[in-house]
C-alpha cells in the first residue's frame, strides 16, 4: 500500500511557525504515540509545538505520558498558532478543548473510517486513510516524506502506537505485510518490540484484575452466543476508578469463546450517560453500529457515548445487532 502524503499538509506545516498538537478525548496509545512524535519532529524543524489533550489518561501504559500535555489552551497559547488533529475525524472529538480550537486553522491526520477522503483545503488540510493500520503509521510516512527519519524516541512512540491499534499484531491478517514493513523501519529506528509489549500488558493492579472478573462473571450471550455484552456499573467505577480498567484484556479474552463474532461492553459513566465499546472478529462492521449512534471507529473496534442507563442502551444496542444475526 503505498500512502502519498497531501501537498496542502506539508505546504500547511511549512506556512505556520506555532501548532497545538491535539487528539481525541480519553486518548490511547495510537492517539499518544502520534501525538508527540508528531510533536517532535515539528520541533526539530524550529517550529514552537503546544501538545494538548482533554484526557482522561485511563489507561496504565499513557499515564507515564501524563504530564507532556497541557488539558486547556488559552489565548497565549492560541496565539498565531495552526492546529493539527490526530487520531480522529475531526475537533469534535477533543472533548473539553473543543471551544478552545474553534476558529483556528485546523489539519486532520486520522486513520478511521467515516469521512470523505478528500485532501481538504490549503487552510484546512486533511490526511485520512483508512487502510493504514494506525495513525502513527501515518505520522512515520509523513515524516519521511519531509525529510527525516525518526529518532528513537519518535520510533518508540510510533511503534507503540503500531501495537496498540493492531492488539500487538493480532489484528493483522494475510494482507498486512505492509504493516510489519513499518514495524520493521521503526525497530530500526530503535524500537523494542520486548518494551513496547512490557509497556503495553504490564503494571496492572490487583483491583484491574478483580475488575476483569467481575465484568467476565457478568457477560451475557445472544444470537446463540454470536453476540456477548457485559456491563460495568456506576459503583464499580466509583469503587475501582478509572485507572483499574483494562480494556484490552476483557476484549480479548471475551473473544476466544467459541461462536462469538461481537463483543460490546457498556459501561455507566455517570447516572444518565454510557460509554460503549464494540469489537468484531470479521463479519460484522461495528463502526456503523457506532455511527448509528453518534460514535465512530473501525470495522472491528468502534465505540460511542449515549445518553442512558445500561439496561436501556444494552436493548438499542441488541436491536441494532439483530440485523446480521
Amino acid at each position: 500500500m503505498s500512502i502519498l502524503i497531501p501537498q496542502n499538509l506539508l505546504n500547511f506545516i511549512n506556512d505556520h511557525k506555532k501548532f497545538i498538537i491535539a487528539g481525541h478525548k480519553e486518548p490511547d496509545g495510537d492517539c499518544v504515540g502520534s501525538q508527540l512524535a508528531l510533536a517532535s519532529v515539528i520541533k526539530r524543524l524550529g517550529k514552537e509545538i503546544v501538545v494538548c489533550s482533554a484526557g482522561p489518561f485511563k489507561r496504565t501504559e499513557i499515564s507515564v505520558y501524563k504530564d507532556r500535555f497541557i488539558s486547556a489552551i488559552g489565548e497565549r497559547e492560541r496565539q498565531d498558532a495552526a492546529v493539527i488533529v490526530v487520531d480522529c475525524l475531526s475537533v469534535s472529538r477533543t472533548g473539553d478543548v473543543e471551544e478552545s480550537l474553534k476558529g483556528l486553522p485546523i489539519a486532520v491526520i486520522d486513520h478511521h473510517e467515516g469521512r470523505d477522503h478528500c485532501a481538504g483545503t490549503r487552510e484546512n488540510p486533511l490526511f485520512i486513510e483508512p487502510n493504514a493500520p494506525s495513525t502513527t503509521c501515518l505520522i512515520l510516512t509523513l515524516i519521511e516524506a519531509m525529510g527525516f527519519t525518526p529518532t528513537e524516541e519518535e520510533a518508540k512512540l510510533l511503534f507503540f502506537g503500531l501495537c496498540t491499534d493492531t492488539g500487538f499484531f493480532r489484528h493483522v491478517d494475510s494482507t498486512g505485510s505492509e504493516t510489519f514493513a513499518y514495524a520493521s523501519r521503526l525497530i530500526n529506528g530503535g524500537a523494542s518490540p520486548k518494551e513496547a509489549f512490557r509497556l503495553i500488558n504490564g503494571g496492572k493492579t490487583l483491583a484491574a484484575r478483580q475488575l476483569l472478573g467481575i465484568l467476565l462473571a457478568r457477560s451475557q450471550s445472544y444470537f446463540d452466543g454470536k453476540l456477548i455484552i457485559t456491563t460495568e456499573e456506576y459503583h464499580e467505577t466509583q469503587h475501582f476508578g478509572l485507572e483499574s480498567r483494562d480494556s484490552d484484556s476483557l476484549y480479548q479474552l471475551l473473544q476466544t469463546i467459541h461462536g462469538v463474532e461481537a463483543i460490546v461492553v457498556i459501561r455507566q459513566e455517570t447516572p444518565a450517560h454510557c460509554s460503549v465499546g464494540l469489537r468484531s472478529q470479521d463479519k460484522i462492521n461495528v463502526s456503523k453500529i457506532a455511527a448509528a449512534f453518534g460514535g465512530g471507529g473501525h470495522k472491528n473496534a468502534a465505540g460511542l457515548s449515549i445518553k442512558g442507563t445500561i439496561e436501556t442502551v444494552r436493548a438499542k444496542l441488541v436491536a441494532a445487532f439483530e440485523q446480521f444475526f
